[in-house]
């Protein structure tokens, strides 16, 4: 099958591989290069990165709407692709688009829609204390993730699995299932399905932000430890410990019995246990301001704690 993807982070690299051994790839689009790192050098996208590599055509516009995108979407036309397999591209397409391939256009999705349309369904999946999560492989239409489901694949999250750990996993899964997907659309063995006959009732998960990273303490425990797994490694949820933040990459559930301290505070001198509102939350991986990330007993060694301390 002729295939044009579209897609850009490191999530959709994982699904071009794949298609990279069953299908002919005749063109990747992806987000322009953008500065990076301290000395601001450009840097590609990982989906660019790997398409050099197995020497495809790549296209980087800045948009493919309006008079701007004319340009491309009559390339894409010329190519006459059988499918365009979309993951994590970073633009809505336009009708004109989504309407040039005899199968459609094919959007990898990660959530069970209609549940988590949007941004950061992965992210939102672990901050909403979900027990699972999946995979859509969706027709797109030009709504914001409302097309027709064609398949899904349950997943369930970890107990302490990060954001970035379930990233991993649903790459991986997104790979497989759309190679499934497109082999079922070829053969004319899926019907699609509208969100709105699945009877759930569409969310959303919008941009992670920066103001998302203090920790609340005066929530529950499993929300606290949820906020922390959620976002990590990026952008972080972090406490305020003697003026300065203290990253949280990892936690752990210690107890789910209020401690009858008020919350954020440090119940232990030789860990980093804190009171949360019915429970307690042990920090299992940290970084000082300035310093290198590290397993928390490896940074109380060189910072013990006094006892009865108040964070954030």
């Amino acid at each position: 099958m002729n295939i044009i993807f579209m897609g850009t982070p490191d999530f959709a690299v994982e699904a071009l591989k794949r298609l990279y051994e069953k299908h002919n790839i005749i063109a990747v689009f992806t987000q322009p290069d953008k500065p990076k790192g301290r000395g601001y050098a450009m840097t590609p996208p990982p989906v660019k990165v790997l398409a050099l590599e197995h020497g495809t055509e790549v296209f980087q516009p800045e948009t493919l709407r309006k008079e701007q995108g004319a340009e491309y979407i009559e390339k894409i036309r010329q190519l006459a692709p059988d499918c365009i397999v979309v993951a994590a591209y970073g633009q809505i397409l336009p009708k004109s688009l989504l309407e040039i391939p005899r199968l459609g256009c094919v959007n990898i999705h990660g959530s069970l829609l209609p549940k988590l349309r949007g941004a950061a369904p992965i992210q939102w999946s672990v901050l909403g204390c979900d027990k699972y999560t999946g995979i859509t492989t969706m027709l797109m239409d030009a709504g914001l993730d409302t097309g027709d489901i064609l398949e899904q694949e349950k997943l369930e999250i970890g107990q302490n699995e990060t954001a970035a750990e379930l990233f991993d996993r649903m790459a991986a899964l997104g790979g497989e299932l759309v190679l499934h997907t497109l082999d079922g659309l070829e053969k004319g063995i899926i019907t699609p399905v509208t969100q709105e006959s699945t009877g759930e009732e569409p969310t959303y998960a919008p941009k992670i932000t920066k103001d998302m990273c203090p920790i609340d303490f005066s929530r529950k425990v499993f929300e606290v430890h949820r906020h922390i797994l959620g976002l990590s490694d990026w952008p972080c949820a972090y406490t305020v410990y003697k003026g300065k933040r203290l990253k949280i990459y990892r936690s752990e559930i210690v107890s789910e019995k209020p401690s009858g301290k008020p919350a954020g505070t440090l119940l232990a001198k030789d860990s980093f246990d804190i009171a949360c509102a019915d429970g307690v939350i042990r920090f299992a991986e940290v970084q000082a301001e300035g310093g290198k990330r590290m397993n928390a007993q490896a940074y109380l060694r060189g910072n013990p704690l006094s006892g009865d301390e108040v964070f954030g």
